[in-house]
């Protein structure tokens, strides 16, 4: 007995014309997609379960995607021409983005972590350990503030 290579199984043409509607934003919903073929929400549903069809929608959707970052691209470039400088500012920034030339996210602190705002409270014991009471963690050396030593009540004659 000789293998033949499995048939390429088909998709009718109703439920190509769902695909399409969902693909192409005609339809918003499976129900609205049905509705558009012709034929009822479960038998869709079944049929988009169906793994040659599911690839099939797959397969039309990223060639509609495809299509529309030709257009998008157009529309990011012509931003850079608009009389808004916001707008000029961020299409550039994304450009150059994508193109891998962007500036730094945050400033760099010492040894290279990024320096957030926000104040950090450290409060050292006396067995010489330290507990961060508030703010963010193991950003920098926390400073120490110049301070007077609290006298203990014991030692304090009135």
């Amino acid at each position: 007995m000789t293998d033949k290579p499995a048939k390429p199984r088909g998709i009718s043409k109703k439920i190509m014309a769902a695909i399409d509607a969902m693909v192409h934003g005609d339809a918003k919903t499976v129900t609205d997609a049905a509705v558009v073929a012709g034929i009822s929400r479960e038998h869709l549903s079944r049929e988009l379960g169906k793994p040659h069809i599911a690839r099939a929608l797959h397969d039309k959707a990223s060639r509609n995607i495809s299509i529309a970052a030709a257009k998008a691209s157009a529309t990011k470039v012509s931003l850079l021409d608009s009389s808004n400088e916001l707008v000029r500012d961020r299409a550039s920034s994304f450009i150059l983005g994508v193109a891998g030339i962007s500036p730094e996210n945050a400033p760099a602190a010492p040894g290279g972590r990024a320096m957030l705002p926000g104040l950090q409270i450290v409060i050292h014991t006396s067995d010489g350990g330290a507990r961060l009471v508030a703010g963010p963690s193991g950003l920098q050396e926390p400073r120490l503030l110049e301070h007077e030593p609290i006298l203990e009540a014991a030692n304090v004659d009135e």
